[in-house]
């Protein structure tokens, strides 16, 4: 946990200095190297590749799932490291803590303020499945709902899981 701290703070220090692109060339270059980032800053955040794993962003009428699998069956390492990290999720999600998010997307994601503030309307939780585990996020609070869709909208996009964007049965 220090070391992932340390990081955190270590990834402000630079993002707070990087600047904004004026110019279009370098915008596409910047918006290049920010989807590249999420990819490697995910990669340390939770301690898996994303290149051996699947994530899904899942929405539903109260809230949705966050799922993540090994790709290959036979890949335990990943799948067990997927399951510390979502076990992870949950418990700080609970506390309202969103840091982890944060830095993997280097920008607060949207929802989380309100996620955070109504952190006792919500619930998380941890469910093992096959070849990974996922994170169950639900609540009967119509605001908190609409904060989670806003955040799992949010992380289907910037992670091009190709998700649907809309709540389904």
């Amino acid at each position: 946990m220090k070391f992932r701290t340390t990081l955190f703070a270590a990834a402000l220090i630079v993002c707070s200095g990087r600047g904004f692109a004026h110019n279009p060339q370098q915008m596409d270059c910047q918006q290049m190297h920010d989807s590249h980032g999420v990819q490697h800053r995910g990669d340390q955040a939770m301690g898996f590749d994303h290149l051996k794993t699947t994530h899904h962003f899942l929405l539903s009428k109260d809230g949705g799932s966050i799922q993540v699998t090994a790709n290959d069956s036979k890949d335990t390492d990943s799948r067990d490291q997927i399951r510390m990290h979502l076990g992870h999720i949950a418990k700080m999600f609970s506390d309202g803590n969103f840091d982890l998010p944060m830095f993997v997307h280097d920008q607060i994601p949207p929802g989380t303020v309100v996620m955070k503030q109504l952190k006792t309307d919500i619930s998380y939780k941890y469910v093992q499945i096959d070849g990974g585990a996922k994170v169950v996020i639900s609540s009967d609070n119509p605001a908190a709902v609409s904060a989670v869709h806003d955040f799992l909208a949010f992380q289907i996009k910037d992670h091009q899981t190709g998700d649907q964007l809309e709540v389904t049965n």
